[in-house]
């Protein structure tokens, strides 16, 4: 009869090839060349704030009647309901006989 295997956690343990998360422990690697450039000449937002004041206008410009008729439409709705619901609830709209 075998006893069971040693029960292994992710961790490797031991002399392994590969190690855990940053301790590699393997040969150095050779061949393998890395170019970056400094993060000071990366210029992220180059010119984001310049392209927004120019084309920015005319992309909303562009999508106004697809967002602002039906804000519109909704808002003055809603207007409309409030002031009616505030008249009907008044002394006025009870005297007026305006029931829902």
């Amino acid at each position: 009869m075998r006893p069971s295997a040693v029960s292994h956690s992710a961790m490797p343990s031991g002399k392994a090839y590969i190690g855990w998360w940053g301790n590699m422990g393997g040969p150095a690697q050779k061949g393998i060349y890395t170019y970056m450039q400094s993060s000071y000449q990366q210029r992220a937002f180059a010119g984001a704030l310049h392209g927004y004041l120019f084309w920015g206008y005319k992309r909303l410009a562009a999508q106004a009647p697809y967002f602002a008729i039906p804000f519109a439409v909704g808002y003055g709705t809603y207007v409309w309901a409030k002031n009616k619901a505030e008249f009907l609830a008044s002394k006025a709209g009870h005297h007026h006989g305006d029931h829902h």
